[in-house]
Parts: structure tokens; sequence; C-alpha cells
């Protein structure tokens, strides 16, 4: 399905990111592994490497305004050309909406909204380039697309969010108007919005104990455990399929709605969601 098409993924070092760029490879894309942590961004190349598929890792931090050029020129050079940009890249750093911080506030819109953006703009001549070529020849468009990763934060809102919810319904004004602007060269567009997906976002924060570096902030990675029980307790309510999602599953969101069986589906927020919300 993806044969020699090159795929980049921000953010694949774990979770959904990481099985994203996996399920990719295993219908024939070269993936261009990016994550924050070196290693982690190797290990998920090296993952796929070993099962016969081709891989890459570029280190670095989205969110870096020279890094999404020294992306594209990673991946055009190892690879020649780039067919998919998954934005993917993100974290929470949660607050009531009155103790926010500048800081705060600035950090999660810098990673959910302007990093996607960057990075768009970034890929535009490698995506925008060879299809007018195919237009002008009145050759089939290849699969060429971006997908940008939302949130139900972002479509309804959220207690303690209020920076990371307008990141990414941001996010999805961006996903339709690049749609708009670039679908008569066959470019697609499209968000992914999450529901409850088990990740580092979303298990304990006491239990994993995992954090982000933010500048000269600390932040601690999950949701309080008080928190976490509530959401379980409720789970059969909020979600007709009863449960929480697997990284697996939600990778899948993305590479299905980049497939070229969706060609004709672009400036749609697919909805990854086990049914909340309906």
């Amino acid at each position: 399905m993806y044969n020699d098409q090159t795929v980049i993924i921000t953010g694949a070092g774990r979770g959904i990111g990481a099985s994203a760029a996996q399920i990719f490879a295993r219908f024939g894309a070269n993936v261009v592994v990016n994550d924050l942590e070196a290693a982690r961004a190797e290990e998920t190349a090296h993952a796929i490497t070993q099962a016969g598929s081709q891989a890459i890792a570029v280190a670095g931090s989205v969110t870096d305004p020279d890094f999404p050029a020294q992306l594209m020129q990673a991946a055009i050079a190892t690879f020649g050309q780039i067919n998919v940009l998954v934005n993917n890249a993100g974290y929470t750093w949660d607050g009531m909406l009155h103790t926010i911080t500048d800081q705060q506030w600035q950090a999660i819109i810098d990673v959910h909204a302007t990093a996607p953006f960057r990075m768009i703009r970034a890929v535009a001549p490698y995506l925008r380039e060879p299809a007018k070529v195919e237009l002008e020849s009145g050759t089939p468009f290849s699969n060429r697309c971006i997908v940008n990763v939302s949130s139900t934060s972002g479509l309804h809102g959220n207690i303690g969010q209020a920076n990371y919810a307008t990141g990414k319904m941001g996010v999805v004004g961006l996903t339709k108007t690049v749609a708009k602007e670039w679908g008569r060269l066959g470019i697609r567009c499209n968000a992914v919005a999450f529901g409850y997906i088990d990740t580092r976002l979303t298990r304990a924060q006491e239990i994993q104990e995992e954090t982000i570096e933010i500048d000269d902030h600390e932040v601690p990675l999950g949701i309080p455990q008080k928190v976490r029980t509530l959401l379980n307790q409720d789970m059969q309510l909020r979600i007709p399929l009863g449960r929480a999602a697997t990284d697996q599953e939600a990778g899948a969101g993305i590479v299905l709605i980049a497939s070229p069986l969706a060609s004709y589906i672009t400036g749609h927020v697919l909805e990854v969601t086990g049914g909340m919300g309906i």
C-alpha cells in the first residue's frame, strides 16, 4: 500500500507515534522517525529495520524553528522523496485556567499548533513541486498527504486543559486550511482526534513518574491518580466500546487516514474514540 513511499512522523520514539511508524513500515513505507530523545528515535527505527523495512532516526525538537528544514532534508537525502507527514509530537502541561502561566500556555501552543505549521511550511516544496509536475503532465497524482494529530480536548474542551484544547482545536483549523489550499494538487490534509488512549499522557503521574524538561521546568506527564480513577469508573458510560484504546489502535487510525484508500478524503477530522462523544 505504501511501497517506496516516505513517511515522516514526529514524536515517534514511543507510544502512538512509534506504533504508527511500525504499521506504516509493515505496509511498505520508508519511515523517518523523529523524537526529542535520540535513543527513543533510534529504538523505533531499529525495530523497523530489524523487521526488514527501511527507517532512519532524526532526533530533534519540533519547536526549534530550524529543525523542520533539517528533518525534511534528512528525509530527502536518504529516500529521495516525501509522501506523508504526520505531526504527532506533543505533551500536556495541565492546569486550571486561572492558574496557567504565560510560559505554560505558550509552550503547549508552540508544540501543538506552531510546530505543525512550521513542519507543513517546510515540507511544502517536497509535496507541491512533484505534484505540479504530475498536474502539468496529466499523470495521476501520487499519494501525498499530511496528518495532524488533534484530540477530543480540542473538539469539546476539557477541564484543566485550556492551553492543550486551544492548540488541538487550532490544528484542526490549520488542517482544513491546508486541505483547501493544496487540494488542487491532489495533496490531502486530515486530522485525527484521539480520545482516551492508554499512553504515558493518560497514565497516573504518581505511578509512572515520567517528566519532560521544558526550559527550566520538569513537567510531569500523565494525570493525577485521583482523576484517572474517576475516568475509569465511568468508562462504560462514556465510551461505547467500554475501554481505552491501545497505542497500536491509535496509530492504525493515522495509517488509515493517510492511506491511498482515503484518496478522496481531505479536510476531515477522524475521531478515534471508541465512540466517546457520539
